[in-house]
């Protein structure tokens, strides 16, 4: 294209940097504010959004003496933004990743199950045959803090329960039912299992962030086999305990894995078998972009050595009961 008919010859691109200050500044909506957070001077965080707005051709903002507000340009060019900006930290991961010369398998796992049979069997698998280094193993706190770190590329695998976005892949380990959690003093707790009509009047709650559409639904049992929507709670719980807790005061249920009840045996909690509710899976993911495939290739092999330990375990007991 000819550069005279060409409206973006003259405009330079602006650096990732700039947009990191434009999405702060975005958020503070007060220079003081964003560039203490970007540890920045004011009159230097002020400089480079002039800068950026003089190289975009457009005012991102309306100043004033007492606030700071977007313009309407600067509403649209958030979004495109905040792509630059992650696709920029996902290139910066990539690099150091592959430069940083570590070998080791990175895996994560939530708190509340850390402690699943098949999570510690894969990670004896891939340590077992490797006396150093084994596997660099970290305990995240919720599922939305895996599907995070795998974005980011903080980490190459997860243990999770399924469903996951479909962009990731996953391998299934175990399968178990589904329960829900009730209060010890709710009246369903004297029963031993009840069936999802049963539960019409309870509120569910769930954790927050709440995870992608998907996996929020089927945990929630929403909407119900005749169609109807389920009615959550007030509030949503940060934590998988704050949110147990929340469920043992009454008013709240919580749909979980059958091992919850192994693992979190409460006295101010109930678990329940749902008699018409699916079984849940318990399994590894990844994100397919991985750009280190000898580690997801590593990862590989060491389920499948714990399927087959797990197997010959498995028919090794069949024949001490026989």
């Amino acid at each position: 294209m000819d550069q005279a008919h060409n409206p973006l010859a003259g405009i330079d691109d602006p650096t990732a940097h700039q947009l990191r200050l434009l999405l702060t500044l975005a958020e503070e909506l007060h220079f003081g504010r964003a560039a203490s957070k970007l540890h920045l001077t004011q009159p230097a965080l002020s400089q480079q959004i002039r800068s950026l707005e003089d190289r975009l051709g457009v005012e991102l903002f309306h100043r004033t003496s007492r606030r700071v507000e977007l313009t309407a340009a600067g509403q649209a060019v958030l979004v495109a933004a905040r792509n630059v900006v992650d696709a920029a930290d996902y290139l910066r991961n990539i690099v150091r990743r592959m430069t940083s010369g570590s070998e080791r398998l990175r895996l994560g796992v939530c708190e509340s199950f850390a402690a699943v049979p098949p999570a510690r069997g894969v990670i004896a698998a891939l340590t077992d045959p490797n006396p150093v280094p084994g596997p660099d193993v970290r305990v995240l706190d919720r599922l939305t803090d895996l599907l995070s770190a795998l974005e980011s590329g903080e980490i190459d695998a997860a243990f999770t329960h399924l469903p996951v976005p479909e962009h990731l892949h996953s391998e299934p380990l175990s399968i178990e039912p589904r329960m829900v959690c009730v209060s010890s003093d709710d009246p369903l707790a004297g029963r031993t299992s009840v069936c999802l009509a049963d539960l019409a009047d309870h509120r569910v709650i769930s954790l927050v962030p709440p995870t992608f559409r998907a996996g929020h639904d089927f945990w929630a049992a929403n909407p119900r086999p005749d169609g109807t929507p389920v009615r959550f709670a007030a509030h949503q719980g940060s934590s998988f305990q704050s949110v147990l807790s929340t469920v043992s005061l009454g008013g709240v249920i919580v749909f979980v894995p059958a091992v919850t009840a192994t693992l979190y045996p409460r006295p101010d909690l109930h678990y329940l078998h749902v008699e018409d509710l699916t079984e849940c899976t318990f399994g590894v993911v990844w994100n397919p972009r991985n750009p280190v495939q000898a580690k997801i290739t590593a990862l590989r092999a060491g389920v499948n050595s714990y399927r087959a330990r797990s197997s010959n375990e498995y028919i090794s007991n069949s024949k001490l009961a026989g």
